[in-house]
């Protein structure tokens, strides 16, 4: 058995942590949304990774699982195993606040040949929302491409916002835009036109903004569907509240740049790019 293996593999490895003198082991897993039990090809990882850990803590062995990823993670511990709340620490980490921002703009490039103004790092702070993501993934675009600049001789240009926009949505976003069918965009469509921009959003909502936007608005039934697909698509999760959010970064910012809304007959919003 896989978990067999895997345990005594710990066991084993467990020998060696008195000799060196640690208090244990920490197994750190990114990205980890992705893990999924999969009932119809009987896989199931999230389940055998949480049967593992608690077995071999019982044991009284310091190994401390690190799980990280997007808002879905969560609800999938709990559904894959009911006790997995009492095995977790849960820490939400939110947008950085200005401060901590220019910390991680600015720190990374201290001694290097290039460095930000403040103009071009309130700039990196507007267009990265606080996501600590984004901002690295903005100042290495903006890096590299300024250290391009320098070398042949050139000042270094202005923040290229709209090209940083266009990277951004083809390398992080345009993969999840492409598995969701066209109705399901036309619901991602209605959440991200809320008049209210709330973080959060409920079925009621989306059902009484649909039926103002879409010539073919959606019943709750249909919305509870819709939501619980995108869900498994990673894109958005139920709060212990009732309500939905976005799973991915300023998704709704997306949407807005690139969805189409049908309203009434022959009547079409196109949303502009911000």
């Amino acid at each position: 058995m896989v978990a067999d293996k895997l345990k005594f593999i710990l066991e084993y490895v467990w020998q060696a942590v008195p000799a060196i003198g640690k208090r244990g082991i920490i197994f750190a897993y990114d990205e980890a949304q992705n893990l999924s039990d999969m009932a119809i090809n009987n896989q199931y990882p999230l389940s055998l990774l949480l049967d593992i850990f608690q077995s071999i803590q019982r044991k009284n062995m310091s190994y401390m699982l690190v799980l990280t990823g997007l808002p879905t993670l969560f609800p999938k511990l709990v559904e894959t195993r009911t006790y997995s709340e009492r095995m977790f620490h849960v820490i939400f980490l939110n947008q950085l606040n200005e401060n901590a921002c220019r910390d991680a703009i600015i720190k990374p490039i201290q001694g290097c040949p290039i460095s930000f103004d403040p103009a071009s790092v309130t700039a990196i702070i507007d267009l990265s929302g606080g996501y600590p993501y984004f901002i690295q993934f903005i100042c290495k675009e903006v890096y590299d491409r300024w250290i391009q600049e320098i070398e042949v001789g050139h000042s270094p240009p202005s923040i290229p916002v709209q090209e940083l926009i266009q990277k951004l949505d083809t390398d992080f976003y345009a993969g999840r835009w492409a598995k969701v069918t066209d109705r399901q965009k036309e619901l991602l469509s209605v959440i991200a036109y809320l008049p209210h921009q709330s973080p959060e959003f409920t079925v009621q909502e989306i059902v009484a903004a649909s039926k103002q936007l879409l010539s073919k608005p959606f019943g709750s039934s249909r919305v509870n569907h819709l939501l619980g697909a995108l869900g498994k698509l990673g894109l958005v999760y139920k709060n212990r509240y009732g309500k939905y959010s976005f799973a991915v970064p300023m998704f709704g910012h997306f949407v807005r740049r690139h969805a189409r809304l049908d309203i009434g007959i022959g009547c079409t919003v196109v949303f502009e790019q911000r």
